[in-house]
């Protein structure tokens, strides 16, 4: 009768373990589907990251390319302004036109009054406006 007792308890106790095993690897595969789906979210906000960045990067060279551009017909800009100041002495001096483009003269007016060309009256409109 001790036998049958015992068998029946180590029955009882095996059948729980089983249980308990069981339940143990179902609660793991939830928690591992869990992780990957946590880690495909990830992965997916990191290649949008990614794309974010490199669409920044693009547009910074960009300008940078930009900018140096401006930069290459900027430069002779103070040149070319020391040249036609030298040119014609006998005309309204250009210190004179960038003067009259302080105090408000438009193009037009620079062109009339200085005898400058069109070109020269923009040229010393833009270098002097502040």
């Amino acid at each position: 009768m001790i036998l049958e007792v015992a068998v029946i308890v180590l029955a009882i106790l095996w059948v729980a373990t089983l249980a308990l095993f069981l339940s143990y690897t179902r609660n793991q595969r939830q928690i591992a589907a869990q992780q990957a789906e946590g880690d495909a979210l990830r992965d997916q906000r990191i290649k949008e990251l990614a794309k974010r960045v490199d669409h920044y990067q693009n547009g910074t060279v960009r300008m940078g390319e930009d900018l140096h551009e401006l930069r290459a017909v900027v430069a002779p800009l103070p040149d070319k302004l020391a040249q036609l100041e030298q040119r014609d002495p006998s005309s309204l001096s250009f210190a004179q036109a960038a003067r009259l483009v302080g105090m408000g003269a438009s193009v037009d007016e620079l062109t009339q009054s200085c005898g400058l060309t069109q070109a020269e009256a923009e040229l010393v409109s833009k270098l002097h406006k502040g």
